[in-house]
């Protein structure tokens, strides 16, 4: 069984997200977007902040949160 097999849920991962790049904790093959709750494989993982420790599934859901939290728009 392989991650293209249908029924292949796979491990969440706990990663520590730095400047640019991230650290594995707990090896995995996803992790949670922060705005939606869905599953970003980490091989389509792009988007992240630091500080905040939040994956996000695109940029547009970055901005989205950062606007949330700033209150800029």
């Amino acid at each position: 069984m392989n991650r293209h097999d249908g029924n292949f849920s796979g491990n969440k991962a706990e990663l520590i997200y730095g400047d640019g790049e991230y650290h594995v904790v707990r090896r995995g093959t996803y992790v949670i977007c922060a705005v939606t709750g869905e599953q970003i494989p980490l091989e389509n993982l792009r988007y992240w902040h630091a500080d905040r420790q939040e994956a996000y599934a695109s940029a547009a859901i970055a901005l989205q949160r950062h606007q949330e939290l700033t209150g800029r728009r």
